[in-house]
Formats: structure tokens, C-alpha cells, sequence
């Protein structure tokens, strides 16, 4: 924001250079690829090279020791010992239940880790690539509306997001989804500059893809950008609808294919649908990722989502509070004052003003995620407010120079105050959340005093600059307004980027304690994930024995009890597995167990398929009597886990036929004096007392089945 368009001028005085010979060339197009076109001022590629190096080396510092979502890490894993399982998203590779996502990421993943092999870097590069990826991708589209400046801005303002930092070193599909979200955006601002069809519809084909990514939450954006390819695209009314109705056509075949296919599939062929209530995709998309999410327990469509909040209450208020302010509320002052001020400002231009349009879409892009994140009853986790990151980064930069140039041009009475004010808004509300964290280590400590005399030189520099109309000193006061709203943030990055974090609800900054599912465990740190689950001993990044690749770093977060898997009244020790192999008889799975969060910790550590019985909550229907004894009796699984903590518990009908008729295996079988402790809620793992009546492993064999 330190300067304002180009001058019209190539002069080398003017800091641009003079156009080179058009040849052509190869060389002549490497050579812009590095220093880019030659109307743009000298500095504008290598301040964005150098922005894109430092998003990477923020999303890949240490990318060998990522542990990542044990949960997606098994899907992933499964997929690449089956294809079926790749193609359904299963979350073992024998195809019993699918993870309660569309596979999209899962497969992006998948293809890295069959191209490189299992570990931790090969499925923590692709989120990387798409992270980095997001930030030119929003420099380029800035760029084209707002120029350089703004462009730059804006992408160092996406880099440097605290939540995005920490999602883009995980393997949460987010990543992903904001990539396809903004080639959508990409797609819609050219069909509006253009008038053209076929970008409006690569941009439906963009927000399809993002919808197998993540549902529901990929179509937060398309009623802004419907609205404003009606308003703004070039030609007449009925031809922006009839482009409009043949992207609509587009989007819901790019959207459904995968859920069609699958639903068509008898469910005997297929997984059974985590997250649903029976067995659909549809009831997926509505319920469990659609309805659910917004309105919680209480919705009356589909599957709810079960209301858990790990970002705090819902209410206007929520992204404020003290888990989430840190994560991305540092420019919502800044980004929401240019908004309304740059859509004033554009308001007698053409209907097709580009700049309004972008103006637009950006605001229509961070408004509808903010109403979304705050307002929301169902399951709420602080990594989902990334995908709400570029519209606030964009407006940030499109926005601020917007208020730069009105600062300068407009007249004091009307514009001499509204860029002072918006500086000093974010300035003082970054202190505040600065001060919360107070205490927490000498990075915060410096982020406060460089945003306090940042942000007090800015403010001066602006108005003493603007009255005195000394140009030097206001382009100096805005490049300290810069430095003052990206000093908290880049803290808060460096951190995520430097410190271990919960790979099942990754959270960026110190502690801030607070609501169900908080942030905890040191700087950088969070506990209280709904994804939290043991390791068998490993990291939850790490490839199965005899997987390969480079074991992950161990965070107390993602652990339970001395390296042993909760099975609901029964822990999951290395030794029980290494019985279970040992005797699996040639059986399909390894074990059956009751949610997703043990049996992905043991496909992890044993490299065999599990099979999770009721899915993430384990309420899932996904395993029956009629079925559990047919797997028996065709040999494809013989040992069962029954849990009795009154929790996530094995449904009652089964529990009670496998205790009837299956052998209790006495821990005595596979325990030891040598093996893993066990957690202070179960008996010594060198214990011989046999199993719980109450709860345990079991064997099954097909002479068990009447």
C-alpha cells in the first residue's frame, strides 16, 4: 500500500523497465517467468517470489516429522493397497465403511503416496504445493484488478494467516478445498471481465471438485458468485442467465458424479457410507456435512452433526473469542472497513466495473464464511475458518489500496480519516489479542511492541502526511501500517510452523484455553481434538511396519496411555496386534472395532485392514448381527473387540451374541513383561487375569455361528 498504480511512464527513473524485444523466446519467456511482465514496477516478481518461498518454507518447515490426521493417514494408507478403497474413500482396505468425506484430497494424497511411497513428507507434500499454490493464485487475481501492490499485500496476508499456516502443514482436506474454491473465483472474474461462457463453467467444474473435497461447505461461496456474474458480467440479462443455467448444469454433474456412481452401487458392493444415517451419500451431504453442520443436534434433516464445539460458542461474537481470535480475526477490522468504504467508492461506476465486481466477490466471499463459522450449532472446528482466509487477505490488499488512493485523492472531509482509522482499528485490536497470550514466550512479546509503535507511527504518518501533503511521509506510514497488521499474524505462523500441533484440530499461537476441544499443550499446541486417538507406539503420520519412509515426531496430544489404542473398556497394545497377526488365519481383517479413531490408529501400526463398527461417533450402522456373522462365517474376520465404557460402546445386540458365543482371549495370550504400559484406566499390560466379562477381545470362528 506504499504506492499507487504505475505511472504511465517506462523511464528508468520510474522504476519499471522498458519493454524487451518481442522475439518471443524462450529465454525472452523464462526471463519474465522470474522477473515478470515488463509494465510492472521492478520489485513486484521478486517480492513475490520471495513471498511464495516463505509460504513454502512455513507449510514444509520440518515436513518429515508432520504427523497429520491419523483418520484421513489410514484412508490414505488403505488406498493404496486397494483400489477399490481408493476410489470409495474407504477407511480400510478391506471396504467396510468409508471415511464421513467425499475421497477428492484423499486421492490427491493417495496418488503422492503411490507415486513416492507411505510417509509422513509424501502426504504432507501435496497440502503444501496447494497451500503455496493458493497464495499466487490469489496474487495473480488481485494483480489484474488492484496491481501490485495490493496483489502483494494480499498474498503475504494469506501466507501469513496463523490458521492457514497450521492447516497447510496437515493432512485435513482444507488445503485443498481453498485451492479449488479460488480457481473458482479465478474462473468467475474472467468470465465476468470477458462475458465468456467457458470460464463461467471451468469455474462450476472447480467448485464440483471442492465439493467432492469437502461438501456442503464448498457452495458457501455461490450465492456471491451468482450474484455477481448476474450483476456484473458483460452482455445482456438473458444471456448472463442462460451462461448462468449452463454452469448450473455444469456444477451439478461435477458435484454429483462420484455420489450418483457410488448410491447406484448395491450396498453389498460397496463400503458402507460413514457419517450417514443409511447408507447414502445423499443423506451425507445433508445431514451429516450439510444441515447438520449449521444447525447441530437439532437439525430435523439427515444426520446431525453431534453440536461439539471446539472453537467456542456459536454466536456473531465466536471468531473474537479466545480460541479463535488468533486464528483469523487480525484483519477482519481492516478487511470489513475497506469493504464497505471501496464498495462507496465504486458506486457510480458502470454495472461492469471490475473492480467493484472484485470488490464483490471478495466481501461476498468473507461475509457469507464469517455468517457460516459464527452462526453454526454443529460440530466447529478452528482450521474450517481458512477457507474464509482469502477474502479477508484480498480485501486486505484490493481494500486497502482502494482507501490509499481515496486517502491521497479524496477530500480530508470525507476520506482523510477512514484509512487512519482502519490501521488503527486492526492495530489495536491485534494488541488485544497479543495481550491475551501474554506471558507465552518473547515472540509475542516483540509481536506486541513492533504492532504498538507500528501502528502508532502509521497512524501520525498517515494524518501529519496527509495534511502537511508530504507524499514520502504517507507512502513511509503506510508501509509501517503494513508491518503493523502483519506482525501478530506472522508471531502466531511462526509458531505453528516451529512448534508441534494437534495434526486432528491443528490451531496456530500459544494457549489460550477456553471451550470444549480448546487449544492447549504448549505453544503452538491443541488438545481437546474430536479426533484425538492413540498410536500403538507410533506416530500418527508414521507408514505401517515395514511401510517405509520417516517416522513422524510424537506430540502428547495425539496419544493415549503409553502407546496404546482405546478400544472402548479394552486398550490396544503393540503386543495384542502383534498376537492378532500372528493369528489373523488368513482372515480379510485384523479386527473389529468400535469407532474410526481406534481402528485407524491400528491400521496405522499393524498395516492390516480394521474394521471400525460404528464410524466416527460410533452410532454408524455400518456393522449388523445378520453382517457380523457372515463375515465370521466366510473366515474374513475372527477377533472382535467389545467395549463396555457406556460411550462409543459396540451395539448392545452384538456385544451380547459375541460374549455368547466367542472366546474371551485372556491378556495373558498376548502381553508380557517387556510390553507397552497401559493407561491408568486398564490393567498392567504384563497382567495374566483374563479379559473384562464386561468387555474385551474375543475369537470367532465359523463353528461360532449357529
Amino acid at each position: 500500500m506504499t504506492t499507487l498504480a504505475p505511472p504511465p511512464t517506462s523511464s528508468p527513473s520510474s522504476g519499471h523497465r522498458a519493454a524487451p524485444p518481442a522475439d518471443g523466446g524462450f529465454v525472452a519467456r523464462g526471463r519474465r517467468l522470474f522477473t515478470g511482465p515488463a509494465e510492472d514496477p521492478r520489485w513486484t516478481r521478486p517480492a513475490l517470489w520471495a513471498i511464495l518461498l516463505a509460504a513454502t518454507a512455513l507449510y514444509a518447515w520440518n515436513i518429515t516429522s508432520i504427523s497429520g490426521n491419523s483418520f484421513y493417514n489410514a484412508a490414505v494408507y488403505s488406498g493404496t493397497k486397494s483400489w477399490k478403497a481408493f476410489f470409495f474413500g474407504a477407511l480400510d482396505s478391506g471396504s467396510f465403511i468409508t471415511v464421513d468425506k467425499p475421497p477428492f484430497a484423499l486421492w490427491v494424497m493417495g496418488l503422492s503416496a503411490r507415486a513416492f511411497g507411505f510417509g509422513t513428507w509424501q502426504l504432507a507434500l501435496p497440502m503444501v504445493a496447494v497451500g503455496t499454490g493458493s497464495v499466487a493464485l490469489l496474487h495473480r487475481m488481485v494483480k489484474r484488478d488492484f496491481g501490485p501492490v495490493a496483489a502483494t499485500v494480499a498474498a503475504l496476508a494469506l501466507a501469513l494467516t496463523p490458521i492457514t499456516v497450521a492447516i497447510n502443514r496437515d493432512t485435513n482436506p482444507d488445503p485443498i478445498l481453498v485451492f479449488l474454491m479460488l480457481l473458482g473465483a479465478a474462473g468467475l472474474l474472467k468470465a465476468v471481465r470477458t462475458g465468456r461462457l467457458m470460464p463461467l463453467v471451468w469455474s462450476a467444474v472447480a467448485i464440483g471438485f471442492a465439493f467432492n473435497t469437502k461438501m456442503m461447505q464448498a457452495y458457501v461461496v455461490l450465492p456471491v458468485f451468482f450474484l455477481v456474474h448476474l450483476w456484473a458480467a458483460r452482455g445482456s440479462l438473458g444471456r448472463r442467465i442462460r451462461h448462468l443455467a449452463v454452469a448450473t448444469v455444469a456444477l451439478v454433474v461435477s458435484s454429483a458424479w462420484w455420489m450418483v456412481v457410488v448410491d447406484l452401487i448395491p450396498a453389498s458392493s460397496r463400503p458402507y457410507i460413514g457419517g450417514s444415517t443409511d447408507n447414502t451419500v445423499w443423506d451425507l451431504v445433508i445431514g451429516y456435512n450439510g444441515f447438520g453442520r449449521i444447525f447441530g443436534a437439532g437439525s430435523s434433516v439427515g444426520s446431525a452433526g453431534n453440536g461439539a464445539s471446539f472453537g467456542g460458542s456459536a454466536g456473531v461474537h465466536r471468531l473474537f473469542n479466545e480460541i479463535m481470535g488468533g486464528q483469523i480475526s487480525w484483519l477482519i477490522p481492516f478487511a470489513a472497513i475497506a469493504l464497505i468504504a471501496g464498495l462507496i467508492l465504486r458506486g457510480r461506476a458502470p454495472r461492469t466495473d471490475a473492480k467493484r465486481a472484485a470488490l464483490m466477490l471478495w466481501g461476498g466471499w468473507f461475509v457469507l464464511h464469517y455468517l457460516t463459522f459464527a452462526l453454526a450449532e454443529g460440530t466447529f472446528h478452528p482450521y474450517y475458518v481458512t477457507a474464509m482466509a482469502p477474502g479477508i487477505a484480498a480485501l486486505a490488499g484490493a481494500g486497502g489500496v482502494t482507501l490509499y488512493r481515496a486517502f491521497r485523492e479524496g477530500s480530508a472531509a470525507k476520506w482523510g480519516w477512514v484509512l487512519p482509522a482502519a490501521v488503527a482499528a486492526s492495530a489495536a485490536w491485534a494488541i488485544v489479542l497479543l495481550q491475551r497470550v501474554s506471558g507465552s514466550g518473547t515472540l509475542y512479546t516483540v509481536a506486541e511492541i513492533v504492532v504498538g509503535v507500528a501502528g502508532t507511527a502509521a497512524v501520525l504518518g498517515l494524518l501529519a502526511g496527509r495534511f502537511t501533503r508530504r507524499d514520502r511521509l504517507i507512502g513511509f506510514a503506510a508501509l509501517a501500517a503494513v508491518v503493523a497488521l502483519l506482525a501478530g499474524p506472522a508471531a502466531y505462523s511462526v509458531s505453528a510452523a516451529t512448534s508441534a500441533t494437534n495434526g486432528t484440530n491443528p490451531t496456530a499461537g500459544p494457549s489460550t484455553g477456553g471451550g470444549m476441544g480448546g487449544m492447549g499443550g504448549g505453544p503452538g499446541g491443541a488438545s481437546g481434538s474430536s479426533r484425538t486417538s492413540g498410536t500403538g507406539g507410533r506416530s500418527m503420520g508414521e507408514p505401517p511396519s515395514g511401510g517405509g519412509g520417516t517416522g513422524g515426531s510424537e506430540t502428547g496430544s495425539d496419544r493415549t496411555g503409553g502407546g496404546q489404542m482405546g478400544g472402548g473398556g479394552t486398550q490396544v497394545s503393540s503386543a495384542m496386534i502383534t498376537y492378532l497377526k500372528k493369528h489373523q488365519d488368513g482372515a480379510t481383517w485384523l479386527l473389529a472395532v468400535a469407532t474410526d479413531q481406534t481402528a485407524s490408529s491400528i491400521i496405522l501400526e499393524s498395516g492390516q485392514p480394521v474394521i471400525s463398527m460404528g464410524g466416527w461417533s460410533g452410532s454408524d450402522n455400518a456393522m449388523t448381527l445378520a453382517k457380523l456373522k457372515s463375515l465370521v462365517k466366510s473366515g474374513k474376520l475372527h477377533y472382535i473387540i467389545v467395549s463396555s465404557d457406556g460411550g462409543q460402546g459396540t451395539n448392545s445386540e452384538i456385544a451380547t451374541w459375541v460374549k455368547a458365543h466367542g472366546t474371551a482371549v485372556k491378556s495373558s495370550a498376548y502381553s508380557s513383561g517387556s510390553s507397552s504400559t497401559t493407561s491408568s484406566s486398564t490393567s498392567s499390560a504384563s497382567s495374566t487375569s483374563s479379559t473384562s466379562s464386561t468387555g474385551g477381545l474375543y475369537r470367532l470362528d465359523a463353528s461360532d455361528v449357529g
